[in-house]
């Protein structure tokens, strides 16, 4: 069996783009997961903790 140069490009973009979409969904699922809920609530104002001081 000879794999040819076409057929490696072929498999590797659908398995990218099946990964790619799977990665994403795990991060999305990570982002809004209700145990990290207190979590991103906190990052979201440590941001602003800070902002009387000046940058560094």
């Amino acid at each position: 069996m000879d794999i040819g140069h076409d057929t490696l490009v072929a498999l590797a973009k659908s398995w990218g783009l099946f990964y790619l979409i799977a990665l994403s969904i795990g991060v999305l699922a990570y982002t809004f997961w209700p145990g990290n809920r207190k979590r991103f609530a906190r990052a979201k104002l440590i941001v602003l903790d800070k902002e009387d001081r000046p940058w560094r």
